[in-house]
């Protein structure tokens, strides 16, 4: 039977050799492989897949395709439903999502759905396909704000719809976390991201860089003078938080927000480009989410030797377990139950020691985890000359300030409703700027929800 059959493994880069490069971590699956693994599906009445995946593929129809060897057929499947295949088939947590619901997890290992996604988007790529459909236009314009996951995402429906789109990004670059914050050899950005946006531009879809919405232009403005129908704003959530102890304002000390822009956006991991990024001998990462490990992982890649700090145990980690792997596998150590409290300098002003102190866990708190509670007298030095801070992020709030009759709640989230439109008619928000930090697929969903709505707003 298809469920006795094992679960095919990806290849991998070995650790000892990847710890000194930016190259893609694991290889993918060969034809073969993927046919075996897809052969696993059992094509479920109910596929519980299809309702855990936030943009909705059906799952079980591309993966049959694949299994009986119709590339082609699985590749036309995924394209209806997401814009970005080759990058959620890389980075979503498909472990608590699709893969989280699939029927033979029960007893034993899931079907590797995203290593298909990964598998059917990559061989789409390698083999030039296009399903790409360019609709007549309906004469009306929708400006989206950020070229991160959900507005590429809100863009690409809308293109597909017969809207006149245009994009607006602050950076020089496009595609949002999706090519500052997320590290080359996790997702790299001249094959992937490169070849989803420029998918994205075949449907229509024009791409503003350089272009600050709340400094360059106004929403008011893309509405009153610019004449767009309609405005989508996701812009994620890019406002780095901080502990707020004594040295953190010392050289060495930074967000690992800054610490991946600069390292990708600088392309401080291609030996071609004279940009180097200080990581220091020894640098302190803190945190326990996917950020931070992006942040140490590439940090060890920079010639530092790196400890993770967290203030729970490894079994409240919320980054992804195949990413705490691997990074364990890299050679970095992780300090638990471990929480700062002081960053000290030397006389020329550069991060010195980082002072923590040890943790219990005690009772749950609102999220449902234990809470960490200090231990007195248990403090400790750490030696580091640089501490990256991986603590989450918040919107910028540059376009809820600009812009009026627009509501943010106590998190400076723009408040939604279900559909994604916020209290100013006409302007629809998704994704991080609405949610808070979350994950590609999540923001995906949202502008795709957005799109959708606007589409309904706009045809009144």
């Amino acid at each position: 039977m298809a469920n006795k059959i094992p679960r095919v493994h990806a290849r991998e880069q070995d650790a000892k050799i990847r710890r000194t490069n930016f190259d893609e971590v694991c290889y993918g699956y060969s034809a073969d492989e993927a046919m075996l693994e897809a052969s696993r599906c059992l094509n479920c009445k109910n596929p519980r897949c299809i309702n855990d995946c936030p943009v909705n593929i059906n799952i079980p129809e591309f993966i049959l395709h694949i299994a009986k060897n119709d590339f082609v057929k699985a590749a036309a499947v995924v394209a209806r439903y997401s814009s970005l295949p080759a990058v959620c088939g890389r980075v979503c947590p498909q472990e608590t999502q699709c893969e989280g619901s699939c029927i033979l997890g029960v007893k034993n290992e899931p079907v590797a759905i995203g290593k298909l996604e990964r598998f059917i988007a990559d061989w789409s790529r390698e083999n030039n396909l296009n399903f790409i459909e360019k609709s007549q236009s309906n004469g009306k314009r929708v400006a989206v704000i950020g070229s991160g996951p959900a507005g590429l995402s809100c863009a690409y429906d809308l293109a597909k719809t017969g809207y006149d789109v245009t994009v607006f990004e602050a950076l020089h670059e496009t595609g949002g976390v999706l090519a500052y914050g997320i590290p080359e050899f996790r997702l790299p950005k001249k094959t992937v991201v490169a070849h989803e946006i420029e998918n994205l531009k075949k449907t229509g879809v024009k791409i503003e860089t350089n272009v600050i919405i709340g400094r360059s232009l106004t929403i008011d403005q893309l509405l009153d003078d610019e004449k767009f129908d309609a405005v989508f704003i996701g812009t994620g959530a890019g406002l780095p938080k901080f502990m707020n102890i004594r040295g953190e304002s010392l050289n060495g000390v930074m967000s690992a927000n800054e610490f991946l822009t600069r390292t990708n956006l600088m392309k401080a991991y291609d030996q071609n480009y004279d940009t180097p990024v200080y990581a220091g001998k020894k640098a302190v990462v803190v945190g326990g989410g996917n950020v931070a490990m992006d942040a140490a992982r590439t940090a060890l890649r920079l010639g530092s030797e790196v400890t993770v700090v967290y203030r729970r145990t490894e079994v409240e980690l919320p980054a992804r377990r195949e990413e705490v792997i691997h990074a364990k596998e890299e050679g970095i150590r992780f300090s638990m139950l471990t929480n700062p409290v002081e960053i000290t300098g030397d006389e020329k002003g550069w991060v010195k020691e980082i002072r923590c102190i040890r943790c219990e866990l005690g009772e749950p708190d609102s999220s449902g985890r234990r809470s960490p509670v200090v231990i007195l007298g248990s403090e400790f030095n750490i030696e580091t000359d640089v501490v990256i801070m991986a603590l989450g992020t918040s919107p910028n709030p540059l376009i809820s300030s600009t812009t009026k009759g627009l509501q943010i709640n106590k998190y400076k989230c723009i408040i939604v409703d279900a559909e994604g439109q916020t209290s100013r008619t006409g302007v629809f928000a998704g994704g991080d700027v609405a949610t808070g930090a979350a994950t590609v697929i999540l923001a995906m969903g949202a502008g795709r929800k957005a799109a959708k709505a606007i589409d309904e707003y706009l045809s009144l």
